[in-house]
């Protein structure tokens, strides 16, 4: 792969990991925020409601790509519940603020992932393009875990408005690494967002499959199945070894 100059990255399952209990216990801290604002619901009917309204909007951005975010999740489902709590109301702020700190102390890097990266540091364009509903979480994950040093790029769903696959995100990527999009790889673990997406995009995708291998869930809380398959053929690592060594054509 000589003719490459730039590699873009998915963010969660290919460079980081959320334990398995970082959404649970956001939800935990999202109610409890909550509960002190002064919303008095009982728990059990919250999550409830609150799963389902989540799984709905992010239905809904499957049709047209666009990026949901968690305050109308939760925003939804206190009305549902008899709260008319609107979606930007100061006590939603908060308890995204309590919701979002768990990943903060549940996410942690994949091993090999800073050593993989600065490898191709210097010889590479490096971007992230990640979907993340909350972008001020997110970056600050990035930022945390020690990675905004090795990028010249990071794009967050949250702040482009359409989340992958929608080929919207992976223009702009191609066109802030600043290299023709034959010459860019685009490495992820999800097979509908990042790699079809990616092949749709006319980029060339590499099949990052650790958490797979793992048996990482897909996200917190979700089993990964290892039915789905790429569009196309396409390359499958399962370490950042075996990916440099892709790379190099070792």
């Amino acid at each position: 792969m000589k003719d490459v100059k730039a590699i873009g990255f998915d963010l969660f399952n290919t460079l980081i990991t959320a334990d398995p209990k970082a959404v649970s216990e956001a939800v935990e801290r999202l109610i409890k925020s909550l509960w002190k604002s002064g919303l008095s619901f009982e728990e059990v009917p919250f999550k409830k409601t609150y799963r389902r309204c989540a799984m709905d909007f992010l239905e809904k951005t499957k049709e047209d790509g666009r990026e949901t975010h968690n305050r109308f999740w939760i925003s939804a489902a206190l009305q549902e519940l008899g709260y008319p709590v609107e979606p930007d109301d100061a006590r939603i702020a908060t308890a995204l603020d309590a919701y979002f700190s768990a990943f903060f102390d549940y996410c942690h890097l994949i091993p090999g992932t800073v050593d993989m990266l600065n490898e191709l540091k210097g010889s590479y364009r490096l971007g992230l393009l990640s979907n993340f509903t909350h972008a001020p979480a997110g970056r600050g994950l990035i930022t945390q875990l020690g990675l905004a040093p090795f990028f010249q790029v990071l794009l967050i769903s949250g702040e482009l408005g359409y989340r992958k696959p929608h080929a919207m995100v992976f223009q702009q990527l191609v066109k802030n690494v600043g290299v023709d999009r034959s010459r860019l790889l685009y490495v992820g673990d999800n097979i509908e967002a990042d790699i079809n997406g990616a092949l749709l995009a006319g980029i060339r995708p590499v099949w990052f499959t650790w958490a797979l291998d793992h048996k990482v869930p897909m996200l917190p809380g979700v089993p990964v199945g290892d039915e789905e398959l790429p569009d196309a053929d396409v390359p499958r690592v399962s370490d950042w070894e075996e990916f440099l060594a892709l790379l190099h054509g070792t």
